[in-house]
């Protein structure tokens, strides 16, 4: 393949991109997926922060029956 040939494609390849991220369609995908991607992080955030409540009680706990102990 030439030089020329290969930028052509190239060039080619860059309309049909150009033209398919404006249409509405593709723009609502879009959206949807940054929506469930925000969505995934904020289930996440929850997540982390009931493990690390579940850690500090278990570490609390451990820390009163040590000193029931003595």
């Amino acid at each position: 393949m030439t030089k020329l040939g290969s930028f052509v494609i190239g060039a080619a390849c860059g309309v049909v991109a150009y033209n398919l991220v404006k249409t509405p369609a593709f723009k609502k995908a879009c959206a949807n997926i940054i929506g469930k991607g925000m969505q995934l992080k904020e289930d996440a955030a929850a997540f982390a922060e009931s493990v690390k409540e579940d850690a500090e009680d278990i570490a609390a706990e451990a820390k009163y029956n040590t000193e029931a102990a003595k």
